[in-house]
């Protein structure tokens, strides 16, 4: 008697091909019929982590291969995965009994067989379950706002320069990207771009060129720091900016001082002029009253005005233009001797000045207008080259001197009351030009007058001076 079973030396089956019940060769063994059974699965298996998305796998099923696989964790990304395959058909009856006792043997002799079994396809399970989740944590729900326009979306870019590039967005140097370029993302992230937009801002008559990424003009000026209240603007406020830009006129609303009348009147405008500055002040300018700066001219923040009440009237007064001298050399005068061939004759300008009271005081004249009336006529001199005799004969050794004083004083351009006779000696035109002379005699040289008069001595002797000719002898 045994108390196991004699297994017959040298026989051996192995497990799962048939039979797997050791017994002796001698010993038959015919089980009873059974019914169809199910054969059911150990207890479910789970393997559990503690990594960032933990997981449970459970293996359950009513057959080797029919298994339910569940993933649960507190990732987001918890999931359920279902493998299922063909039941395995009931065994016939005459094999009932007989997979009984193989099941009650591997269940004695190997219980650790289906873990073994069970546990790789778990960690397969595992492994593709763990995949699924990495690639859904690498995609990221992000909110884009391109130039206010936002959309919400899903990506695998890295950062904010990839998303850009992804989605087509091209930005320029004065675009604004928030977060900056290059900025890594993560799911929940909010990306901001605003288009640059060119302004060719006048500002109090300043030219600036700005960048502005404001969709308003009110933005604008908000955001360049320009000071709208009570100003004057080319276009209106809510004026929507374009990509291409825009144009903007903005005068800030200044204070200035008009002094007028006197008195001092302070307003806040946004003119454009002086003039505009003056009349919203309530002063009006009259005839020639003027301001005492530019009145086209832009009116600063601060600035005084003085206007200037201005009465006055015109004066024109003659001046005469000298004429000149145009001198001519001629050889048949006598060295020293000059002759007018043609009298000068002096020009007109006629001048007007104006005569002005600035508030009462009277100020300089102003010449206003100068126009020549007449052109002076140039005056034309003979000046004479010809060598002087060294002296006449019969007249030489007379006192020459004596006559002269006699008869003018001895003054070479002396002229009678009466305009006839002329020079040192008193010769009238006919006589003088008889003797060679041109010209008047009182313009010719004292040399030339006493060489004159000794030729007309030796022509007529003393009788030409009746009254002085006996000085010639002493």
């Amino acid at each position: 008697m045994h108390n196991a079973e004699t297994i017959a030396y040298g026989v051996y089956a192995a497990p799962g091909t048939y039979d797997d019940t050791y017994r002796p060769a001698y010993e038959t063994y015919e089980a009873p019929p059974q019914p169809p059974e199910t054969l059911q699965l150990p207890e479910p298996v789970q393997l559990t982590e503690t990594a960032p998305y933990a997981e449970t796998v459970q293996l359950t099923g009513t057959a080797p291969y029919a298994e339910t696989v569940q993933l649960t964790g507190t990732a987001p990304y918890a999931e359920t995965v279902h493998l299922s395959g063909p039941v395995l058909p009931q065994l016939p009856r005459q094999d009932a009994g007989r997979a009984a006792r193989r099941r009650r043997t591997r269940s004695a002799e190997r219980p650790e067989s289906t873990i073994r079994r069970l546990v790789p396809q778990a960690l397969v399970v595992a492994f593709l379950a763990g995949g699924t989740t990495a690639f859904v944590a690498e995609d990221k729900a992000v909110e884009l706002t391109v130039d206010g326009k936002p959309r919400t979306l899903h990506t695998f870019a890295d950062d904010v320069t990839e998303l850009l590039a992804e989605e087509g967005v091209r930005v320029g140097a004065h675009d604004v990207v928030a977060p900056a370029p290059g900025t890594a993302l993560t799911s929940g992230d909010e990306i901001a771009v605003h288009y640059g937009r060119p302004v060719r801002l006048t500002l109090d008559g300043h030219r600036h060129e700005v960048w502005t990424t404001a969709h308003t003009v009110q933005e604008a000026l908000q955001q360049l720091g320009v000071r709208s209240e009570g100003a004057y603007m080319s276009v209106p406020r809510s004026q929507p900016i374009g990509r291409a830009g825009l144009a903007l006129d903005v005068r800030t609303e200044r204070s200035v001082t008009v002094m007028a009348d006197g008195r001092a009147r302070t307003i806040r405008t946004n003119a454009a002029t002086v003039g505009e500055a003056v009349a919203a002040a309530g002063i009006t300018l009259r005839g020639q009253d003027t301001t005492s700066v530019a009145s086209g001219s832009f009116p600063r923040d601060g600035q005084t005005v003085t206007v200037l009440r201005i009465t006055g009237t015109k004066e024109v007064r003659e001046e005469a233009i000298p004429f000149g001298v145009h001198r001519t050399d001629d050889s048949s005068l006598f060295k020293g001797t000059e002759v007018v061939e043609r009298a000068g004759q002096p020009g007109l300008r006629r001048i007007t000045y104006s005569l002005r009271t600035v508030n009462g005081v009277r100020q300089t004249p102003r010449r206003i207008r100068d126009e020549i009336v007449r052109e002076p006529r140039d005056q034309v001199v003979k000046v004479g080259t010809k060598p002087l005799p060294a002296s006449v004969r019969g007249a030489d050794g007379l006192d020459w001197h004596g006559l002269a004083v006699c008869e003018s004083g001895g003054r070479p351009n002396a002229v009678d009351p009466s305009g006839t006779y002329g020079g040192l000696y008193q010769f009238d035109t006919r006589t003088w030009h008889s003797l060679g002379g041109s010209g008047r005699p009182q313009d010719a040289p004292a040399a030339e007058q006493t060489l004159r008069a000794k030729k007309l001595y030796v022509r007529r002797g003393a009788s030409p001076w009746p009254h002085c000719g006996t000085r010639l002898h002493g």
